[in-house]
């Protein structure tokens, strides 16, 4: 029984983007006719698709697929979601961990809904700061909670490979709405994120 692997990818934009991988691979000083780079153009074709697939993806649909009527008013905490995501000042990765929270209004979410939110800006060309706040607006807007948090921790390999080359820098981002403007409440949403509970 022979191994059939099956994907889809649109075959005009793939086409166009080996052909300019290829041209890449030249400019660099490579030879893109090499046995090793043969099927890199097509390789990162796919690859680049299969990263930025963000871009067809609608945040608050997911979220409304899986909306329940729910009279809970306690704070909802789904934290250390995995973030891969590509800088697009340099096109390099910067991947790390999220810290959602949300405090409903009469309405709540699938819990894997929130995750799948943070892929669906993830996996577009990004920066942290604006992908933190996306998450934050699509919650507020679609599930009208009475707070929302989020904190993303992510390591950057435009500062790890290139330029500054510092290996161990993480770089946090916050955004804070509603309800978690309080003092008190942030703090209880920054202890939980913080505790090793499980």
């Amino acid at each position: 029984m022979s191994y059939n692997k099956i994907e889809q990818y649109n075959e005009k934009i793939t086409s166009g983007l080996v052909e300019n991988y290829k041209e890449c691979l030249s400019l660099l000083g490579e030879d893109p006719e090499r046995e090793g780079l043969l099927k890199t153009p097509e390789r990162i074709a796919k690859a680049m698709q299969y990263i930025t697939q963000g871009y067809h993806l609608d945040a608050a649909a997911i979220l409304n697929s899986a909306k329940f009527h729910e009279d809970v008013s306690e704070m909802i905490i789904v934290k250390d979601i995995e973030i891969y995501s590509m800088c697009e000042h340099h096109m390099l990765p910067f991947f790390g961990k999220a810290h959602i929270a949300y405090i409903p209004n009469g309405w709540i979410t699938g819990l894997s809904k929130i995750a799948r939110v943070v892929d669906v800006y993830a996996r577009r060309l990004q920066v942290q700061e604006r992908l933190t706040t996306q998450v934050l607006d699509v919650i507020k807007q679609t599930l009208n909670p009475l707070g929302v948090a989020v904190v993303i921790e992510a390591s950057h390999l435009c500062m790890m490979m290139r330029g500054v080359q510092k290996q161990n820098s993480v770089t946090t981002t916050s955004a804070f709405w509603g309800e978690f403007e309080k003092n008190e409440t942030r703090s209880e949403f920054i202890k939980l994120i913080s505790a090793k509970l499980h």
